[in-house]
């Protein structure tokens, strides 16, 4: 990334840059700061190093979005300490401390605020107010963090990175940042390119200890970033702050904190980097699953993560690792690791084994595209019926006559308007909604498409169809009469008998699967979207027998759990304890099924 325009300076920046960074600067909710609870402040900091016993004065900290100074008040305390007891003087700290910190905030308010407590503790460490203020400017920063400049690597970078969606950042500003970095991949959220460029700023040795959302672990927008992880980095230590009060502010996101390591000799060299702390190279510690419940259980859990001798009640220690670089993380910690680990290596992904996934119509404008299908007034070739989420029920279709607009051709190709009279007419008659969607005004001789293209022949092949965020694994299958909604997944099958493939879909297997690679929505609920159900291991039907075939059909539409899960059980080869381990994960993660148990 060339740095040319961050050395000379917010003046050269693109005007409608910076007409975006002012917007971005106003108010707390348009650049999504959230403030870290000093629980989670000093376990970031204790497990990165920055601690008493080291010479910090010689070393250097970044905070890339120092907020109202959470991390950067502590951090200036350690360093004043540490300072102190190294015997440095008060006159001499404006020249020896100058370059030990860099903390970076756009926002005004926020800055000022921060700078105003910074030189407040300076001056009771003994400075003069003038000193104090000297040091307190080359310290902090009113910039943006992804575009500002700043010189030379840092041992530690520490922080919580700002929660902003993709559709909140002006589009010049999200051009810009785009250009820049390679993480800012799909939907990717702010925080992401604020992980990719700490990394590089980080000085081999260093260390880099975030609390932020969880969701880059596995999501698809977070492969990028897992990829330069694991290309050049080590995940030393994860904590998942999953239902612990981390911020002082009510989140929804589900938050972890994540240190990272850039080892001083290159993972890909052949040797053995030699990792300052305890551990194993090249192993992830972590917090074993219902340890932690208090934020205040944080310090005697930090010193059992850095301890030497691992207390193996209370941390475990996983190998990050999978075919693809950028493969999801697996950081449970649970006992159900090894059984995934084992069926990624013993069988194909759902495609592999003849099954292809797809997701339903998204139309841009459904008030439009979607009606009644028998009274849609538009010719029949250019209308399918249309299942929807809320059409399955207890397992089956429950159609509510729901129908689509197709103004797609067999081939792919657009339908000529001049050949569909009763469609121009409908069309016209809601021009303004349909032209005035994103994807028409990209393509103006086009604006009667959908977003997502329609292919016809799915609505008569049979396929199971899988909602997207339900509190448990619901697989219902259409022997070939519907098209599906852009909320529901669909799978075909070219080799698996479908009513068998429901069966194993539906099991504990599956869902411990899905419930393993993916992140959890607000309220538990899992998603079972298209890049968690290719990553679901499935025999091939050729390899099963004839016996077990049947039984697999039999129990598609069993609604006892255990009785769809004895056969697939089977199917895979599980004992008596994988059993278990699978049937516990999937009802844990199974929202309604769990809340039915407890209320029986």
């Amino acid at each position: 990334m060339s740095q040319l325009f961050d050395i000379l300076g917010p003046t050269a920046r693109h005007p409608q840059v910076t007409t975006a960074l002012s917007l971005m600067a106003q108010g707390e909710t348009e650049r999504g700061a959230v403030f870290t609870r000093k629980e989670v402040v000093n376990a970031i900091l204790d497990l990165a190093g920055y601690t008493l016993d080291r010479p910090l004065y010689r070393q250097r900290l970044l905070e890339p979005a120092c907020g109202r100074g959470d991390f950067l008040l502590v951090a200036v305390d350690r360093l004043l300490a540490a300072y102190d007891h190294a015997g440095g003087g008060a006159s001499e700290a404006v020249h020896e401390l100058r370059d030990a910190i860099r903390a970076v905030e756009l926002h005004v308010a926020s800055h000022d605020e921060t700078a105003q407590a910074v030189t407040a503790r300076l001056i009771a460490a003994g400075l003069s107010e003038r000193d104090a203020g000297e040091l307190c400017r080359s310290w902090l920063i009113r910039d943006d963090f992804l575009l500002c400049h700043l010189d030379g690597e840092f041992d530690y970078v520490v922080g919580n990175p700002p929660y902003v969606r993709q559709e909140r950042i002006p589009e010049a500003l999200l051009r810009e940042y785009r250009r820049r970095f390679r993480t800012l991949y799909d939907r990717a959220d702010l925080y992401v390119p604020f992980f990719e460029r700490a990394l590089d700023l980080l000085a081999p040795g260093g260390r880099l200890g975030f609390v932020c959302a969880n969701r880059w672990l596995k999501n698809k927008y977070g492969g990028p970033l897992r990829e330069k992880i694991a290309r050049d980095f080590v995940l030393t230590h994860f904590i998942d702050l999953d239902g612990i009060d981390a911020f002082h502010s009510e989140v929804i996101a589900y938050p972890a904190i994540t240190l990272i390591e850039r080892p001083r000799v290159s993972p890909h060299s052949g040797q053995e980097a030699v990792q300052d702390g305890a551990g194993i190279p090249g192993m992830t510690r972590l917090i074993k699953p219902d340890v932690l419940s208090r934020v205040e259980q944080l310090p005697p859990l930090v010193t059992a993560l850095r301890a030497e001798t691992l207390d193996a009640a209370l941390v475990a220690e996983v190998r990050l690792g999978g075919v693809q670089q950028d493969a999801p993380w697996l950081l449970d910690g649970g006992a159900h690791l090894d059984l995934i680990r084992r069926l990624e290596h013993t069988y194909p992904t759902l495609e592999e084994a003849g099954c292809k996934v797809g997701i339903g119509v998204a139309t841009g404008c459904d008030r439009v595209f979607i009606a009644d299908y028998a009274s849609l007034p538009v010719e029949s070739a250019c209308k399918l019926p249309l299942v929807m989420a809320r059409d399955l029920v207890a397992g089956e279709i429950q159609w509510h006559g729901k129908g689509v607009i197709n103004p797609f051709r067999p081939d792919g190709r657009l339908v000529d308007l001049d050949e569909h009279p009763q469609l121009v007419v409908y069309l016209q008659r809601h021009r303004e909604a349909v032209a005035g969607r994103h994807v028409a005004k990209r393509n103006p001789a086009s604006w009667y498409r959908t977003i997502d293209r329609i292919d016809p022949s799915l609505v008569g092949r049979p396929k199971l169809l899988i909602p997207d965020i339900k509190g448990e694994a619901t697989v219902v299958f259409d022997e070939g009469r519907f098209y599906p909604h852009h909320n529901l997944y669909y799978i075909t099958t070219s080799e698996w008998e479908p009513r068998a493939l429901q069966s194993v879909l539906r099991s504990s297997v599956a869902v411990a699967m899905v419930a393993t690679y993916c992140t959890r929505m607000a309220g538990g609920f899992l998603r079972f979207q298209a890049q968690y159900l290719r990553r679901i291991r499935l025999p091939r039907w050729s390899e099963v027998s004839e016996a077990l075939r049947a039984e697999l059909a039999a129990v598609a539409l069993e609604r006892r759990r255990d009785a769809v899960d004895e056969p697939v059980f089977r199917l895979y080869g599980l004992d008596g304890r994988e059993a278990e381990y699978v049937s516990a994960t999937a009802l844990d993660a199974q929202v309604t099924a769990k809340n039915r148990i407890k209320s029986t």
